[in-house]
Formats: structure tokens, sequence, C-alpha cells
């Protein structure tokens, strides 16, 4: 039992204390209650009862003056009222971990959120597996403008650490807050406690718990809803998936920036200077923070030079990602593919994220349902991918993250029944006949924003099967589309020049090929490459084809300068398509020679309307029509010129 006088005098000083913190009214009632001396030892044997209502009344700093009178009272009654034992250091509730020892790239984004906290707006940051996302919400919390602002109250909470119920993630709120109330119904009963002060609390992988397919996906989603609303708590969410509460103000966390990223790596691996070679595979895993990360660990642990780090790479890519404390990229998206949300999307979502993968693009968006025409939901299925951070959108294309590609690509294409399907449809679409002026021309230009997935894809499927003439032949065709609508070099030049020389594809390839180098000035290289098929052609006795390399190496040596070479050419071309009765090049042929002997000064002026009519003739006859050929001289236009891609077009 207590003694009065003791008690009385404890209360006296903590009279005092409750009146510093503003609450004097409270107090007031509270010593009225203890002026009686039988009053005051009937309140040492009910404290517990009458701390418990004081909680629901008192602020938060009230609230730690209230446990140190439990301390008080207690240590009195075991001691007959001894010394009042020392504060707690440990503010209530649980400290947040520490911050990263190195955050690159990120100052700009924890800059925004910082002014967010400090209008206390909620935050979601959205992002890959393995982005960054915990690292910048650590930051963030211990950075020196919210550290001053919240003091404390800066909470931290792993959504992944407990099951996804909405009873766990209550009781895991109520003790990192600091309310302890063992097993709280609902907000409510932590509402006094949540509302008392100023607090940023950082929800980290939550997409643990906000999964909209988990088994109390949506209860838990309305308690974080709330959470969200109260006007003195900053929320930040961080989340693979962007199913959060409206009123957050949602983020995507990038990848890092180039320096950024040299910077991450060079700070943890420390066995060799920076290079070129080790900076290209950061670039190749697209400046991702966990593969870069785990790389460098990777080749430090080991002790590897930049030589033996760049071998390893080119022999196994995202497979060295995999640090001695099983650390991996894989364990990380494998997280994301065990997710109920990815698991409600149906068996054919880990092999249609596999086409995803495959592409380099990814896959057009405006292509989902030719490209999977026997899906029925593809379209949700993308949006399901997205909303999972698996993929993003990105002018067009649904694509992902390299490390991502790597790791979820087919590792047999010709397995995946999806991906042969595209490849299918893409050889057929590759088929459509794309010469200047001639039906479906205008259709092929599709191939401008898909040259990079085609140019995989035929690279890909060369490899496998180098005697496909049907893959071949889409090669030939693939080439002649970049020739007419986006001339540029293409890797598939040195698999061509590999193929034996009795390959039926072969010169038609070469010949396409050095059309592509023609167009883009190369002109060198489109001789040679010319002269190549030219060989071939010869040794197959194919005539026409020939006479059509002929004609190309004339114009070819026309801009080399090398006129009487290119007179020899057109000349040889032209008897073999007069022989053949081939109108159309017999005109081209006339064309050709027209312009070389003009260069060599060797045609003159009275001469001209005999050539003029000569091809109009033949152009004419060409088209069914020696009207149209006619009077396209009468009419005054002149032989029809070299375009910049080798291709002739009659101009005024």
């Amino acid at each position: 039992m207590l003694r009065g006088a003791g008690l009385f005098t404890d209360v006296a000083e903590i009279q005092r204390d409750v009146v510093n913190q503003g609450q004097r009214n409270a107090a007031s009632r509270f010593f009225h209650a203890m002026s009686d001396k039988d009053a005051i030892a009937a309140w040492g044997r009910e404290i517990d009862r009458i701390l418990h209502i004081f909680t629901a009344e008192l602020t938060l700093n009230n609230h730690t003056i209230l446990l140190d009178i439990r301390c008080d009272v207690r240590a009195g009654q075991g001691t007959g009222g001894g010394q009042k034992p020392a504060k707690a250091s440990t503010p209530i509730g649980e400290s947040p971990p520490p911050r990263p020892r190195a955050c690159f790239g990120r100052d700009g984004l924890i800059e925004t959120i910082v002014d967010l906290a400090d209008s206390l707006n909620p935050v979601a940051l959205i992002g890959a597996g393995g982005i960054g996302k915990t690292s910048v919400a650590l930051a963030i919390l211990h950075c020196d403008r919210v550290k001053e602002r919240f003091g404390d109250n800066r909470r931290f909470i792993r959504c992944d650490e407990f099951p996804p119920s909405r009873a766990d993630f209550l009781r895991r709120l109520s003790k990192v807050i600091g309310a302890r109330v063992e097993n709280p119904e609902g907000l409510a009963s932590l509402r006094s406690f949540l509302s008392s002060g100023e607090m940023i609390i950082v929800l980290d992988n939550a997409e643990s718990i906000l999964d909209p397919e988990g088994t109390e996906g949506k209860e838990i989603y309305s308690v974080v809803e709330e959470l969200s609303q109260f006007g003195n708590i900053c929320l930040v969410i961080t989340s693979r998936i962007s199913t959060i509460p409206p009123d957050c103000e949602t983020l995507e966390v990038p990848t890092l920036a180039m320096e950024a990223a040299h910077d991450a790596f060079y700070h943890i691996y420390k066995h060799g200077g920076r290079s070129d070679a080790v900076n290209e595979i950061l670039r190749q895993l697209d400046f991702h923070p966990l593969s870069v990360t785990l790389l460098a660990t990777v080749a430090h642990q080991n002790k590897w030079d930049n030589g033996r780090l760049v071998r390893e790479w080119e022999q196994r890519q995202t497979g060295v990602l995999q640090t001695r404390h099983n650390n991996s990229l894989a364990a990380a998206i494998e997280l994301s593919l065990a997710s109920p949300m990815f698991k409600e999307l149906g068996p054919d979502a880990r092999e249609l994220l596999g086409v995803v993968a495959f592409y380099p693009q990814g896959v057009d968006e405006n292509n989902l349902r030719w490209l999977f025409p026997t899906t029925s939901n593809i379209d949700a299925m993308f949006d399901g991918f997205c909303v999972l951070s698996l993929s993003y959108r990105s002018n067009g294309f649904v694509t992902m993250l390299a490390p991502l590609r790597d790791y979820l690509r087919p590792v047999d294409p010709t397995r995946s029944p999806f991906l042969c399907t595209t490849k299918d449809l893409y050889i057929a679409r590759l088929s459509i006949n794309g010469a200047i002026g001639r039906p479906g021309h205008k259709e092929t230009e599709w191939i401008k924003s898909e040259d990079v997935n085609v140019e995989h894809l035929l690279d890909v499927f060369t490899s496998i099967d180098a005697n496909s003439e049907v893959i071949w032949g889409t090669c030939s065709s693939f080439i002649t589309l970049l020739y007419l609508h986006k001339p540029r070099p293409t890797m598939l030049r040195s698999k061509i020049e590999r193929l034996p020389d009795d390959h039926t594809s072969k010169p038609d390839c070469l010949f396409g090929l050095a059309r592509l180098f023609g167009s883009t000035g190369n002109y060198l290289e489109h001789k040679n490459l010319l002269l190549s098929a030219l060989a071939i052609r010869r040794k197959e006795g194919n005539d026409s084809g020939a006479a059509e390399v002929l004609l190309d190496l004339s114009r070819a040596n026309r801009t080399l300068g090398l006129r009487q070479e290119g007179i020899q050419q057109a000349k040889e071309a032209l008897e073999i398509f007069e022989r053949l009765g081939l109108f159309l090049q017999r005109a081209w042929c006339l064309n050709a020679l027209a312009y070389l002997y003009v260069d060599d000064n060797q045609l003159d002026a009275a001469q001209m309307p005999q050539l003029a009519l000569s091809f109009g003739w033949l152009w004419g006859e060409a088209e069914n029509s020696k009207s149209v050929g006619l009077t396209a001289f009468s009419e005054g236009y002149i032989p029809p010129r070299a375009s910049g891609r080798g291709r002739f077009i009659i101009s005024r």
C-alpha cells in the first residue's frame, strides 16, 4: 500500500509536468479527485484502470508522462515509496532502420518527396523490384528536414514481414507507432493516438498487403486508404503494384542516370579502375540499381579484375548476379511472379511475359490482338503486367527493363508456342511486295517502328536454323524494307556473308545489303557486295539476276567516278535484258547509260531526243501502253534520275 503523503508529493510533481504540457483542465480534474487520503489509497490500488481512461484523453506527450506514473507507482508499491526510476531514453514505438550508406543519383527525387512530406501529402513510390524504392524511402526518413519536422515520429513498416491479413497489419501498425493496443479492431481504436501529433509512416513493399487478389487485399486496402486521409500523417508507400489509394501522389522510381550507376558500381567494386567495357555492361543492365549493386558485389567478392568481369558477363549475362549470401536478381523477380495478382492472370501469363522479354522493343500495343489471336483477355493481361511493374509502356510499346528481359525470355525460343506464332505472323507480313510505286508499298512502312524487333527475331532464328530458306528469304525481304523505308546498317551482315555460296538466299541478301550500303553513302562497300553477288549469280547461271546486279554496279561506279567501268556494265546488262525481252529493265539500262555518257562527255545534245524516245517506248511497253512512255517526254519529262537509294524515278 502507498503512503498518502509520499504519493501526494509525487502527484504534485506530475501536476506541474501536465500543466506545462498545456493540459491544465485535465490535470485539475485529476487533483480534485486526490484531495482525500482514502481516495488516494483507492487510486493507488486501481491505477491501471485510471491510466487506461487517461490515455484516451491526453496528448502524446502526456501519454509518455503517464507511463512514467505507472513506473513510479509500481516502484513505490515495491519499496514503500522509493526513488523514481530514470526515464527511458528510447522513444515510444520503433525507430526506422538506418539510412543507406550510399544513395546515388536520387537527390532530386528525394527533394520532391520531402517537399510533399512537408505538406503532409501521401506519396506512393512505384517501380519494379530492385529499382531502389526502399533506399529512397529510408533516405527520406533520415533527411534533416524530415527529422526536424517529425522528430521521433518517423515510422517504417516492412509489409512483407507479416502475414497479409487486416488483423496482422493493424497489430504491426500499433506496435511500430507505439500505441500498445494489443489487438486493434480497426483504426478507430488507434485514432486518438494517430491524431495526437504529426507523423510520417513508410509502408515498404506494400504490394504484399495491397495485392487486390490477396485473401484480405480489399480489407487491408480500406485501412491503408483511411490511414492516408489523416491530416496530420504523411503516408509513404513503396510498392511494385500501382493499386494504391487515389489520394496518394504517385511517383515512378526510374533507373539510375549513367553517372550515378557508375558511381554506385565503383563505390563497391575495388579490384579494377574505371573501364569502358564495364561501363558498357552497366548500360546493358539499363542502370538498374539492384543489378548494378549485385554485379559490383559479386565482382568484388570474387576479386575479379575488369577482364575477368567482362568474360563472366559475356558467358553468363544476368546469371552472374548471384551473391554468396543468395541475394539475387532472380529472387526479386520471382517475388513478383509469386503474387496472387500475377497468378490470377492465368497459366499463359508467364509465357506471354517471355514474348515481351524476347523482343528488344517489347510488343507494340496496337499489335496485341494481331500477335496473340487466341488469347481473349490479352489487353487485360498486359495491363496486369504494367500494374505489377513487370513491364512498362514506352512510345506505344509494352516493354521491360533489360535485367528482367534477360531473366524472363525463353531459353529455347522454338519451344514457346506464343513466340513461334509471332514469328510466323512477322514472316507473313514481311512477304508483301514493297517496291516503290507498287501495291503494298505504303503498308510496308510499319517496319520503321518495329525494325529492331524484326532484326532480333531474324538474328535468333537464323542462328537456330541456318539452312532455313523461309527464314533467310524473310531476311532478304527485311533488308529490302530497310532499304526502302529506314536505311541503316544491320547486324545480319556477318551472318549473310558466312552463308555458303550455294545457299539459295545468299545472292538476294547480298544484293539487298549492297543497296542498303549505297543508300547510307558507303559506296565502296556497296560495290564490293555487288561484286560478291554477281560472282554467285554467274556461277548459278542466272542471267536475269546477273544483269540486275550489273545495272546496280554501273550506278555504283558512276557514283565512284569510274565511268568507263560503269558504261561497260550497263551495256552488258542491256544486252542480257534485250535477249530476255524485259522492256522495263532495258529502259533502266538506257537511263543509266545516258547519265554515264553525259558525265563522260560522250553524249551531245543532238543524241538526247533519240535516247529519250527509246526510253519512253521501252517504258510504255513495260507498262502496256506506249503512249505512257512517249508522252512522258513530249510533256517535258527527262530520263529518270537516281534517287538517294539507288532507285530511279521519273521527275520533271
